[in-house]
């Protein structure tokens, strides 16, 4: 235990004094003496420190005008940044502008569409045109064909009218544009009936005015157009066909169409037209339209359809 401690009192002495040959060299080392062994990382010299000062200065001194060079490109490159920060900012502002541009002028196409549909439901209210006019260009009643004002007149085309239509005198003078001064004795209520007379009136007059020379021919030029609506058979192919009513006597049925090609009736597919009374067009109207122009009348379809299951043919009891 004494020499133990002999030992380490020692080495302690070494330490402190840095005397013996290994202080002596450590010394030397750390000096810049001679010696195998290389300086300690991180430790250094004065002479070296000065050495590294001045090339960290020329260093600087060269690296300056890159480094303004560099600050003035930073400097460009957050202008130009800003610059396209305020161009993207205006684009973005001239797009917003152009859509919100857009979006008007879709809603401005809107109301003038509504505006047009609307003028089509209520008539020309600018234009000076007849009762007869506005009556035949309202929303489903494309039907409907103008009667000459001749016929309407005439009383022998009108008999036994006034007894199936009230208010039957004020109805004619609004279907001929006759001025009345009926209107400022009635009250709203009166001024509506008279309306629904006229139209009432003129349906009925219509139903035997199509049946005349001029009157099958102002319907040829609507069956030639098309304007009362195809078959929606498939073997039908698409043929035009004719108004025609179910019944003569009025508020029956509502006005269907006759196909001339597989001869049945279907329901018009304007939402429209299925509320105008087969009465104004009659039973008789397609079959002696298909007479006056015999040329015109189709043949019927070669084939029909076949029920099958599994590919046989279904057995009728």
């Amino acid at each position: 235990m004494v020499r133990e401690n002999d030992g380490v009192e020692k080495k302690k002495r070494k330490r402190n004094n840095g005397g013996g040959e290994e202080g002596e060299q450590e010394k030397k080392m750390y000096r810049g003496g001679g010696g195998s062994k290389a300086v300690p990382a991180g430790f250094v010299l004065e002479g070296d420190r000065k050495r590294i000062n001045e090339a960290l200065d020329k260093h600087l001194e060269r690296s300056s005008p890159s480094t303004s060079v560099t600050t003035t490109t930073t400097a460009t490159g957050r202008a130009l940044n800003g610059k396209d920060h305020h161009r993207s900012s205006s684009m973005f502002k001239t797009n917003s502008d152009n859509h919100h541009f857009k979006d008007a002028k879709a809603s401005d196409a809107e109301e003038s569409e509504t505006d047009s549909e609307e003028s089509d439901v209520s008539g020309s209210d600018g234009e000076d045109t007849s009762w007869i006019s506005w009556f035949c260009n309202l929303r489903g009643n494309e039907f409907f064909c103008e009667v000459d004002d001749d016929y309407i007149q005439d009383d022998f085309n009108l008999c036994g009218l006034s007894s199936q239509v009230p208010y039957y005198d004020y109805a004619l003078d609004l279907i001929l544009d006759v001025e009345s001064s009926h209107g400022d004795m009635f009250t709203e209520e009166q001024n509506e009936l008279v309306e629904s007379a006229a139209e009432m009136l003129y349906g009925l007059i219509h139903v035997r005015y199509i049946l005349t020379t001029k009157g099958l021919a102002a319907m040829l030029e609507k069956y030639k157009n098309a304007e009362f609506g195809r078959c929606p058979r498939v073997f039908c192919c698409g043929q035009p066909c004719l108004p025609v009513g179910p019944s003569d006597v009025p508020r029956q049925s509502t006005v269907k169409i006759y196909c001339p090609k597989c001869e049945d009736i279907y329901t018009p597919r304007s939402r429209f037209q299925e509320n105008i009374d087969g009465a104004y067009f009659g039973t008789t109207f397609p079959h002696l339209f298909l007479m006056t122009y015999g040329n015109l009348k189709p043949q019927k379809p070669g084939q029909g359809y076949v029920p099958r299951v599994f590919g046989f043919k279904v057995h009728k009891p």
